[in-house]
């Protein structure tokens, strides 16, 4: 019985020490395996156009780098300053939207904005800057009755640029620029004196030269409308043509992309190929 007794201990020692390597390697391997799960289900670091950033200011809305952009409400404006603004409408409540760099991205931004919230425009100003760029910076005001749909609708600009972005392309040499809608809002119609409610493109080529072609190909490959057509002479100077065009949606849409094209395919003879912020739109 003794034999016995102490051959019993001795299994039970080595199946306890076994059991113990086996839970120590499924441990092992449960924490290895936790760790790969985590590294595949965390998010992917790819290259964001832009963070918003925030402050602790109140009138502060968000910046981002994408066109060097920041976003600013004020609930209350003062009579005076309000008065001095000579806006389109007096609103006590403003938000604003402005820019170093593009005009059109925010402006077409700024449009889906108002078509989002209970706001509307009350001026848009562009600024010959662009950090020394060819083309032009931008001044965007928003007005409201109530201030959180003011800052609601700077939110959404801000948020959408993201997207008219992805429609810039650039190189050292200059840029090439479209944008589309199937139904042009507010914003445009203030800025550019487009039909409301109508398709709408814009396409702007730097140098200047580069623009021509494009609207020249632009105008003959659809059946479309030409709102305006801007040259240095007529836009402060900047170094760039811009062709605003109206119409039916796909033929609009048709003669955007055909611009693009063009733009593009030259704009590349003159240095590297021209690259986008984000991913193209119009497709």
């Amino acid at each position: 019985m003794l034999f016995r007794s102490d051959t019993k201990s001795m299994v039970d020692e080595i199946l306890k020490r076994v059991l113990m390597r086996i839970d120590s390697a499924d441990l092992s391997t449960t924490s290895g395996a936790t760790s790969n799960a985590s590294c595949a289900s965390a998010p992917v670091s790819s290259p964001v156009v832009s963070q918003l950033q925030t402050s602790m200011i109140t009138e502060h809305v968000g910046s981002t780098t994408t066109g060097d952009t920041i976003g600013l409400v004020i609930a209350n404006v003062d009579s005076q300053v309000l008065e001095a603004m000579k806006l389109t409408k007096s609103y006590r409540s403003i938000g604003i939207l402005g820019s170093r760099t593009g005009a059109g991205p925010q402006i077409m931004a700024a449009d889906e904005a108002v078509k989002a919230t209970n706001t509307e425009i009350v001026s848009i100003e562009l600024a010959r800057d662009m950090k020394g760029g060819a083309g032009s910076g931008s001044l965007i005001i928003f007005g409201g009755d109530d201030v959180s749909d003011v800052r609601r609708s700077v939110e959404v600009a801000l948020r959408e640029l993201e997207r008219t972005f992805g429609e810039v392309y650039m190189n050292d040499a200059g840029h090439v620029e479209v944008q589309y809608t199937a139904r042009a809002g507010e914003a445009l119609v203030t800025a550019f004196g487009t039909p409301e409610g109508k398709a709408f493109g814009l396409l702007v080529g730097a140098p200047a030269a580069i623009g021509v072609v494009m609207a020249d190909t632009a105008v003959k490959s659809a059946n479309v409308d030409v709102v305006d057509y801007q040259s240095p002479s007529s836009s402060d100077m900047s170094n760039e043509v811009v062709l605003l065009i109206s119409g039916d949606s796909g033929a609009v849409k048709q003669a955007v992309k055909a611009a693009r094209d063009v733009g593009l395919a030259l704009l590349e003879t003159m240095g590297e190929r021209p690259k986008n912020k984000g991913n193209a739109y119009i497709i």
